[in-house]
């Protein structure tokens, strides 16, 4: 079951994907380091997050002001 290539030739080959593994890995290693960045994340949407936060507040607010209401008015 040869495949005509010499064990030099097979080193090489073995010695190529492992190389290419270990650029690989490294890529995904930084890709997944971007990704859970969750300082960054809220960096890049600060404006979003305090709209966010200031519209959950209000309706937090109002539903609160709304049941304490409720109870006043029986």
């Amino acid at each position: 079951m040869s495949n005509g290539r010499s064990p030099e030739q097979i080193r090489a080959s073995i010695e190529e994907q492992r190389e290419q593994l270990g650029v690989a890995v490294e890529r995904l290693r930084v890709e997944v380091d971007r990704a859970t960045d969750w300082r960054r994340h809220l960096r890049e949407h600060q404006q979003q997050v305090v709209l966010g936060a200031a519209v959950a507040g209000f309706v937090l607010g109002g539903g609160i002001a709304g049941v304490v209401g409720l109870f006043r008015r029986r």
